[in-house]
């Protein structure tokens, strides 16, 4: 069994270096995306502050499928372009929204939701996953959430 520990309290940019070095502790060596995905999806969960849901979406053909994840039941299919996950795999760009209700199109999961983060997993110049954690605050994601979880999509690329 893991037990990983974060001190919440910390410098952001420390607490996401820890996560990445968590989630690389993870999945090195470990060939099964979906397994990978599995527990990357719940240690986001368990470590990361004020989330309702936190987890993966694959990309196959042009849509987005529902991928491992903790929270309430989700979509399960996204077409690309559609909401913000769609528009993050479609354009390849992380999508940092403040305000998801703002975001035109916005798919609701979750009424609860009301800031979301979306850090597209990229291999050879190819989306093969999105990454994305909701929250129930407003604004609750800043661009040093976004640098953390880009650097763990950097990590996950070649293992999932």
């Amino acid at each position: 069994m893991y037990d990983f520990q974060a001190d919440i309290d910390q410098p952001k940019s420390q607490f996401y270096r820890e996560l990445a070095a968590a989630a690389d502790a993870l999945t090195a060596g470990e060939p099964d995306a979906v397994a990978n995905m599995a527990n990357v999806a719940a240690l986001v969960w368990q470590l990361v502050p004020e989330l309702n849901w936190a987890g993966f979406y694959r990309a196959i053909g042009e849509e987005l499928v529902l991928g491992p994840f903790c929270g309430r039941p989700a979509c399960i299919r996204i077409p690309f372009g559609s909401g913000v996950c769609g528009t993050a795999a479609l354009n390849g760009e992380s999508q940092l929204v403040a305000d998801v209700h703002a975001f035109p199109g916005h798919i609701a999961c979750d009424a609860a939701s009301q800031s979301e983060l979306v850090v597209p997993v990229v291999r050879d110049d190819t989306v093969v996953a999105v990454i994305d954690l909701d929250s129930p605050r407003a604004g609750r994601f800043d661009e040093e959430d976004l640098a953390g979880i880009e650097a763990l999509a950097g990590i996950l690329a070649a293992r999932i």
